[in-house]
């Protein structure tokens, strides 16, 4: 119990790491002390297989989304995302990364804009990895350029993951993303979450009630990098005694989502919707 309660603290907003925990908990709980230690290991391993198996089905489904746009128009699919949702993130192929890896591995040509991401900069820190160490063609941009990006009509989708999804289709992920989410919904650009099913939250109604981490305001007031020698060093770029703010999540209200992208296939962001692609979930 005492490892449950403070492994779940350490991410508030995202809902699949306490179902993990529940399920390993649940798992381990009827058994002797000795015989615990074992059984969670082999829980945890069953869950990280079942999770890679999910995100290669939601890749095929958002395959099939990148090759329609590339039957429409020549050159390559031009795609944003936001945050990390690769391997690094979760398991095999990712979930907003999984449509990608199998497009390129299916010779889909494609170009990604890959968003810094700040003040934790995973998006060029992680995601331009992943996709560096896969060939991908990508761009990064600073993160207050996504709306020209769309507007100068340099972006044909956006896919982003999902920490948490409410009952009615509310997409909580990474900070930035519903401003993307905007920005696409103003300029005609689909908006698309990879969802693993089990990101969503069926006990809570909607974004509203999902609680948003707020963690150290030195995240924002200092920046991370590496210096002419490959030496990881950290500076401050806001004058002494500045106070910050650092809100590690948003929600984009499912009014703005075009689709989830789930292991079972593509839905609208609505509660009828969600509960119809996962009736055992919903009741």
């Amino acid at each position: 119990a005492k490892a449950h309660a403070a492994l779940d603290a350490t991410r508030p907003t995202a809902v699949n790491l306490r179902w993990a925990l529940d399920r390993v908990r649940a798992r381990v709980a009827p058994l002797s002390p000795s015989a615990r230690a074992d059984a969670a290991w082999a829980e945890a391993d069953a869950i990280a297989a079942e999770d890679a198996a999910f995100n290669r089905a939601i890749g095929e489904h958002g395959l099939a989304l990148l090759r329609g746009i590339a039957q429409r128009r020549p050159g390559p699919v031009r795609v944003m995302t936001h945050c990390n949702a690769g391997a690094l993130a979760t398991c095999g192929w990712g979930t907003a990364t999984a449509p990608l890896f199998l497009a390129h591995a299916d010779g889909l040509a494609l170009s990604v804009w890959v968003s810094e991401t700040r003040p934790r900069l995973q998006g060029a820190n992680l995601t331009a990895w992943e996709l560096a160490q896969r060939g991908i063609p990508h761009t990064l941009f600073a993160d207050s350029a996504a709306g020209l990006l769309m507007q100068r009509g340099d972006v044909d989708l956006v896919i982003v993951g999902a920490d948490r999804v409410a009952r009615n289709g509310d997409v909580c992920n990474k900070i930035g993303t519903y401003d993307k989410a905007l920005a696409a919904r103003d300029n005609d650009v689909p908006f698309y979450a990879a969802v693993p099913s089990p990101t969503i939250d069926w006990s809570t109604g909607d974004g509203a009630a999902i609680p948003i981490e707020t963690r150290g305001g030195d995240e924002v007031l200092t920046v991370a990098g590496r210096d002419d020698h490959g030496q990881m060093v950290r500076v401050a770029i806001a004058p002494h005694g500045t106070k910050a703010v650092n809100y590690a999540f948003d929600v984009t209200p499912a009014r703005l989502v075009t689709g989830l992208v789930t292991e079972r296939g593509i839905t609208r962001a609505s509660r009828d919707r969600l509960a119809a692609m996962f009736p055992e979930r919903a009741s």
